[in-house]
């Protein structure tokens, strides 16, 4: 076997250099290429301090900035007995198996519309203390959060 010039040896080293680069670069282009899924985070959570421990409302906001849409099916306390999703349409609130996140989007639990309710509290809440709650969701798993006891009127704003 003859052996390579100086000139041939170094240009088969940049032609191997040349070769790694572009296989790195085209891995980093299919790794970012691949969906992120959905990428959640919480902003604005309160719960007005309740009346009694019957019940109290929790409200927050859920922004997805992933590229994939994701839902919140269901939430606990070791706080509540139960924890249900509500929504409310013409002045009524139900209950709901679950609420989109959509992505690149929101979705904005507040007064008068979509919360959470809380129920059978083991004791009632005050300003100043958090309750723990850990949001369920259908493809991000579990997120818990301690969300702020607001004052009664506390509106999120």
């Amino acid at each position: 076997m003859t052996p390579l010039s100086r000139p041939a040896r170094r240009r088969a080293r940049r032609t191997a250099l040349a070769a790694v680069v572009a296989a790195l670069l085209t891995g980093a282009a299919a790794c970012s290429a691949e969906p992120a899924g959905p990428e959640l985070s919480v902003r604005d959570a309160f719960v007005p301090e309740p009346v009694s421990e019957a019940v109290a409302g929790g409200f927050l906001v859920l922004e997805n900035t992933g590229d994939e849409d994701d839902a919140l099916v269901g939430a606990v306390s070791e706080m509540a007995e139960k924890v249900e999703l509500h929504e409310t349409v013409e002045n009524s609130m139900r209950p709901v198996d679950s609420l989109p996140v959509p992505a690149g989007g929101s979705l904005e639990l507040a007064r008068g519309g979509n919360h959470l309710m809380l129920h059978g509290l083991d004791r009632k809440p005050v300003e100043g203390d958090t309750v723990p709650v850990a949001l369920e969701f259908e493809k991000s798993g579990t997120l818990t959060i301690d969300i702020p006891v607001a004052s009664a009127t506390h509106t999120g704003r």
